[in-house]
């Protein structure tokens, strides 16, 4: 058995580290600007659909995403691979007018390539930078390609706007199957949503920057600058006081009673029960109930029965 040299085996920890480290958008703990914001609760995959009408074409296409992971098995579709180390796919049918034969593809948007190289670069701002009006962020994510006319790519990217609506999780409307997309839309509008939270803008060629982008919109609160978490901080802070007040109740009793303890013993050189403070009064305690419980069902008993007589 050949054992790795150490420069190899440095050189293949630091390379694994660094795919990990690359490969990680962290949700949860974003900082920006001294305001901290955690979009966790908007994890998981979820799809999108879109349909464009060409002269030539229809063009139905689905995008699955997971800002916070990879889409792993989410990643194929029928057919269509994208990738299972991408964060957001799209996939792709095009409807011939002349019914010529239909075409599809998948094609990666966002995400690390397979074998860890490029790198989705992820990118997140806050929407006050470009619009003091507006509240919320917006993420950036590389590293993918589209495949268009004549098989020729071009890169993607993704840049999804969070804005701030206290009103909305962000996961109104949103299904990873079409009937439970339609679901939750109709759910939400019930309940006076009038549109998903996760709205699609555009997928088109940006001149500027030489590459397809994927332009979606997101309301949700988790985006807004002042906006403390789903659970009660106050009533966390009331659980917090009253745990500490019980346990300082039963340090000052366990501290009555050792004291206590000792004093008998050595004053008295009393043993057992007797070594604790007011001994004879916890040896009542049993009977004292005992009587106590006896009548209150006694004066139950005697109101129910006078309460059985009527006048004749």
């Amino acid at each position: 058995m050949r054992i790795a040299p150490p420069a190899f085996t440095v050189l293949l920890s630091s390379a694994l580290s660094g795919l990990v480290s690359a490969s990680g958008f962290d949700c949860k703990g974003i900082k920006i600007e001294g305001f901290k914001y955690d979009l966790s609760p908007l994890g998981g995959v979820h799809t999108l659909w879109h349909v464009n009408e060409t002269e030539t074409y229809t063009v139905n296409t689905t995008y699955v995403l997971n800002i916070c992971s990879t889409l792993r098995g989410a990643a194929n579709r029928d057919d269509m691979k994208c990738g299972t180390s991408k964060n957001i796919c799209g996939f792709e049918i095009k409807h011939p007018r002349d019914d010529s034969g239909n075409s599809h593809q998948g094609f990666p948007i966002a995400g690390l390539d397979p074998v860890g190289h490029g790198s989705k670069e992820a990118e997140i701002t806050r929407l006050k930078k470009d619009d003091p009006e507006r509240e919320g962020l917006r993420l950036t994510m590389s590293g993918g390609e589209y495949r268009y006319q004549d098989n020729k790519k071009k890169k993607t990217n993704a840049v999804i706007e969070f804005q701030c609506d206290p009103d909305r999780s962000g996961l109104e409307g949103l299904g990873t199957t079409k009937e439970g997309a339609d679901k939750e839309e109709n759910k939400g509008r019930r309940d006076g949503d009038r549109s998903p939270s996760l709205e699609f803008k555009s997928f088109d060629m940006s001149e500027a920057d030489d590459m397809y982008v994927l332009r979606l919109d997101w309301k949700t609160r988790y985006a807004c600058d002042n906006y403390k978490g789903d659970d009660n901080s106050d009533s966390s802070g009331h659980w917090g006081f009253f745990t500490w007040l019980i346990i300082i109740f039963f340090m000052c009793a366990a501290a009555y009673l050792i004291f206590g303890s000792w004093l008998n013993y050595n004053r008295y050189g009393a043993r057992g029960w007797d070594l604790l403070p007011h001994g004879d009064t916890l040896r009542d305690i049993p009977y004292i109930f005992q009587d106590w419980l006896r009548r209150v069902i006694n004066t139950l008993q005697g109101t129910g029965s006078r309460g059985g007589y009527s006048a004749v």
